[in-house]
Parts: C-alpha cells; structure tokens; sequence
C-alpha cells in the first residue's frame, strides 16, 4: 500500500501552523488514477489538524497512514473525519467527524436554526435608510446641473453634501457647486480644516452666491467679500453694503469710464482695431478705474460698441 499526504499552512506572529490531509491506496491505484485524472477514488480522507512544526508534520503522515493501512487490511474502511496529532503519544484520535463526505472543506453547523426573514422587516429597513450617495449624486446632477465629476465630490461626504444643499437653496446650483468645491474647499484644505468647523457657515457662503446670482457683485468682488467673512464674519449682504462692494451696472457710469480709457489711450485704440483680441486690456483699465466695480458684462460689451468691434 501507498499513503498520499498534503499540507496548506500559515504564518502568525512567526508560528507554524499546518493542516495535513492524508488517505491511502493500494500499489497501481495511484498510477491508474492519475491517468484519467479520477482521484476522488484513491481512498478516503482524514484531515490532522494544527501541526506546528515540520517535524510532527512528517510524523503525523506516518502514523495516520500506518493507522489508515492496519484497518484497511484488517477489512475495515476508513471514516471520513478530523483527527488530533498527539506527539507524546505518537498517535491520532478522532476530533469531529464529517457531516459527508463533499462536505470535507465545508459542513453546515448543526447548532444554527434557519433563519426566516419577513419581507415587511426588509420593506420597513429600506424606507427607513437615508438617502444613499448614488441616489444622492444622480439626483444634485438633475437637480442643480451640475457635472457629475462634481456631483462625486460633493456626495463623497455626508457633511459635505449637507453644507452645499443648504448654501444652493434657492440658488444657482452649478454656481454654488463652483464655489463650495474651489472657493471653500480650497480653503478649508489650506487651513487645514474639516467643513464642519469651517468660519464660513452654509447661509453665509448661501448670501455670497445669491449677491453674485442678483449681480450686484462680480466674481472678483465675491472673493474678496469671501475673504472678509473668512476673516471677520457677518452678513455678506451687509457687508458689501457698509463698504461700498456693490457692482456698478450703471451703464451711464461704465460708459463714462470707458470713454475716459479711450480718450486717454489712442495708440490703443488703434490697435485694437487691427487686433480685437486687444480689447482685454481696455475692459482691465475700466475695471482698474472703478475699483473692480464694474459689472464685466457691461465693460465689455459697451467697450466693443465703442471700438466698432
């Protein structure tokens, strides 16, 4: 007879330890088998659990196929099962048997009960559960159009996404996205700090974008009145108001300075008649001249009326 012998193990904090499988077979079975790749008949399997050394490995090979042989010519058979390796001893016993034999690797446990689950448990959990990020960022896409690289951002993160639903109330919703994804991330990031703890609350950073929707300020302006409320707090509307932030979009005003900028600067002109590209630098001097004040859409506009561009 010939025993055949199999081991798979793992390291834990720097141990050893080995389960070995182990069946025999008469002289020519393992040969014929291993022809036709039918190895489920080269005698049944006992599985020695635990080993922690090489050397009781090879010795629980040994003794289990010894034990395995000796009842196999005595006619009996060999009873699927885990066995023990005891080297004081120098033996095998039995630890639990097999519930069948393809259960060798995986058997059910006799101790669990089925477990029955109504549907109305699972109906009542599932109404009860929050809105979950992919619901989420499907619906900020349909809902304030935004991209939905920035519908990922700003649902990656509960807080995150709570912060930005409460500054785009009855806002622009895309807008808002900009300034809550580049403005206050941004700075949250240098500062080193979470949104939670962020200077500017939701209504404030809520005001800013509504002052920029209404355009009674403009981007450069909305920056600045952000840097402010980082620093001092308040209400944006107030603010801008106290300071004098609001945006020019009198047109009579915009005009005004724009024929100064014209009359000051002829070469300029000239040339920006031959290359409109040009007129970049009129609309940066009417906005140097009023303090950045000037709504941009009117500079520019009135300033290519002008110029005939």
């Amino acid at each position: 007879m010939r025993y055949l012998g199999t081991c798979d193990g793992n390291m834990q904090n720097g141990s050893l330890r080995a389960d070995v499988n182990v069946s025999v077979c008469r002289p020519g079975d393992y040969e014929r088998y291993q022809a036709s790749q039918d190895f489920d008949h080269l005698g049944t399997r006992c599985e020695i659990k635990n080993m922690n050394s090489m050397r009781f490995i090879q010795h629980a090979i040994d003794v289990e196929a010894k034990r395995q042989i000796a009842i196999l010519e005595d006619g009996g058979s060999i009873d699927q099962e885990t066995r023990l390796y005891d080297p004081d001893k120098g033996e095998t016993r039995s630890m639990r048997c097999k519930e069948e034999a393809h259960d060798y690797r995986y058997f059910p446990c006799p101790d669990l009960l089925p477990l029955e689950i109504e549907q109305s448990w699972i109906d009542d959990i599932k109404a009860s559960l929050p809105e979950l990020p992919d619901a989420k960022k499907t619906r900020f896409i349909a809902d304030y159009g935004m991209t939905e690289y920035d519908a990922g951002v700003l649902t990656a993160d509960v807080d995150d996404a709570a912060y930005f639903e409460e500054v785009a109330k009855g806002s622009d919703g895309k807008l808002a996205a900009n300034w809550v994804i580049n403005e206050l991330f941004g700075r949250l990031k240098k500062d080193e700090l979470q949104i939670t703890d962020s200077p500017v609350s939701a209504a404030q950073l809520g005001g800013i974008v509504d002052l920029i929707s209404k355009g009674d300020i403009s981007g450069k302006i909305a920056k600045d009145l952000f840097d402010i409320v980082w620093t001092d707090g308040g209400n944006p509307a107030d603010i801008v108001e106290a300071r004098g932030m609001k945006q020019v979009t009198d047109t009579g005003a915009i005009e005004a300075a724009v024929d100064q900028v014209i009359a000051d600067n002829p070469d300029q002109v000239e040339k920006a008649k031959l290359n409109p590209k040009l007129a970049g630098w009129f609309v940066g001097q009417v906005m140097k001249a009023t303090g950045g004040k000037a709504n941009p859409k009117a500079v520019n506009d009135i300033i290519a009326a002008k110029l005939g561009l």
